[in-house]
């Protein structure tokens, strides 16, 4: 199996979807791209490599397909001692970074937030997903109890 294509493909497609999301206007028909045609591909991709090397059918190349050891530090670097499970945690790393990216987006245009202040929270999901979603839900909830809506 070809890793590096597979992963530096994956990458092109997920840097693709952010900058579309970030720069160009949030018409239906790109945000429903990024969550078909970016998140979509990105779990199909994730959906078959994984079942592919958990059944053998698929080797992970530079180590032996992983026992699947989430309990302890030595079992996740197992898992990701391997060129296919690195590249299909990586894969898992994007799928999920870019679904919290389109719901910030969603829900920022939604609560009237500008391009400027969605921007860089958008970034800092890309870049470090967590931070940039800790920095969405402290903005989005300071404005709605400014405004006596917070839910």
């Amino acid at each position: 199996m070809a890793w590096d294509a597979i992963f530096g493909a994956a990458n092109m497609l997920a840097l693709v979807m952010w900058a579309g999301l970030i720069l160009l206007p949030r018409w239906p028909a790109l945000l429903a791209a990024v969550l078909y045609l970016g998140i979509g591909l990105l779990c199909l991709a994730y959906a078959a490599l994984l079942v592919g090397i958990v059944s053998g059918g698929i080797e992970p190349v530079g180590g032996q397909s992983p026992s699947l050891d989430f309990t302890s530090i030595e079992g996740v670097r197992a898992i990701f001692a391997s060129d296919g499970g690195l590249t299909v945690g990586w894969i898992h790393y994007l799928a999920f970074d870019l679904f919290v990216g389109l719901w910030i987006a969603r829900d920022g245009d939604a609560k009237q937030f500008s391009r400027l202040v969605q921007a860089p929270i958008l970034l800092a999901t890309f870049l470090a997903g967590p931070l940039g979603l800790l920095l969405w839900l402290a903005i989005r909830e300071k404005r709605a109890k400014a405004q006596g809506r917070w839910r």
